[in-house]
């Protein structure tokens, strides 16, 4: 009897054990493993969601560089009237009194440079923040920009043109384009008064023929002398400021490399490097001339005249350096994401 009541103790005492060393280990693996799926699982969203970031960053780089390039090559040889150019220079530092400012030569409204052309005489290769890479292309464009207005009259004796309003965009020496449907002329301003209700720009050459005008004669074909070639520019002409630039590669200020405009100031004639889109990597331009079949490279052009349409294709980087989708390993598995597009452009104002 007595033997008998103790032997319910001793189960109750088994029954209240707890987990074996070995069922401790197996769960512990276990949750290591939905552990593991789980974190891999996170990891591979993280690294598509980082590409797929890559993937639009390079898209809208692309994107804004080929909008802001072909724009520009759109309006090259723009003078906001004509184009049968006929285009007089009095430019003082212009071809035709012996300058040799790339900016004042409308003859080379559109001109390229590449490694067989020799340098852009606009650039200065090296590797300082806003220097052109070495060994890439370069684009140099001139046309009329800003804030057009409209002529009242033009007074060849005193040598000034009264408009029909003002602009915070005209000022005293900046390089103006004058036009009608006959002509177009180059000129730098030798004043400009916008306190009247009736503003006046001057071109005089007596404002000093070194920095200003060689004629007061605004006619084509142009002659530098006082009086030059007489023309008279009737109410409605149109005038407005030039605008002078070239895109190119340039090293940026993060050790990497951008598209970059150099523009020129003509009040002050100082060019100012601007960083346009951040991790462009190269470009290469190609160019048509009118009636010769397919693009060349700039070496291959002979008349920059006739170049009627602008070829670039442009390599962009994604700035994150660690989203390769070539499936590789290793350090080429630590790349950035490069793609490379093409757009060309027609030059409008040279297509008739």
């Amino acid at each position: 009897m007595q033997a008998a009541r103790i032997a319910p103790c001793t189960d109750l005492s088994r029954g209240a054990a707890g987990f074996t060393l070995i069922e401790l280990m197996v769960a512990m693996l276990l949750g290591l493993i939905v552990i593991g799926g789980v974190t891999s699982v996170f990891l591979a969203n993280q690294q598509v969601y980082r590409t797929n970031a890559a993937l639009g960053e390079v898209q809208d780089n692309t994107r804004m560089s080929f909008e802001l390039l072909a724009q520009n090559i759109r309006e090259a040889g723009l003078t906001g009237c004509s184009n049968n150019g006929q285009v007089a220079n009095v430019l003082a530092n212009g071809p035709n009194n012996g300058g040799t400012a790339w900016w004042a030569n409308w003859n080379n409204a559109l001109q390229g440079f590449d490694s067989g052309t020799g340098a852009n005489p606009a650039l200065t290769v090296g590797t300082a923040p806003g220097n052109q890479v070495t060994g890439t292309d370069s684009l140099m464009l001139l046309n009329a920009a800003g804030e057009g207005l409209s002529i009242s009259s033009d007074d060849t004796t005193g040598t000034t043109f009264t408009l029909n309003g003002s602009s915070s965009d005209f000022a005293a020496k900046k390089i103006m384009i004058v036009c009608d449907p006959g002509q177009s002329t180059l000129f730098r301003a030798s004043s400009y008064d916008a306190t009247g209700t009736s503003p006046v720009v001057g071109y005089a050459q007596t404002a000093g023929k070194a920095t200003i005008n060689c004629s007061t004669g605004l006619g084509y074909p142009t002659v530098c002398t006082a009086g030059g070639t007489a023309y008279t520019y009737g109410p409605n002409a149109m005038i407005a400021p030039l605008q002078a630039g070239v895109w190119y590669i340039g090293k940026n200020p993060v050790g990497g490399t951008s598209l970059y405009l150099a523009s020129v100031a003509t009040d002050t004639d100082t060019t100012t490097a601007q960083e346009m889109v951040r991790d462009v990597t190269a470009m290469q331009i190609t160019y048509h001339v009118a009636n010769q079949p397919g693009f060349v490279v700039a070496s291959k052009v002979t008349n920059w005249g006739a170049v009627d349409a602008v070829q670039a294709r442009l390599t962009t980087q994604s700035s994150n350096t660690r989203v390769a989708t070539n499936g590789s390993s290793g350090a080429a598995s630590a790349a950035p994401i490069q793609r490379s597009y093409t757009v060309t452009a027609t030059v409008r104002n040279r297509v008739k």
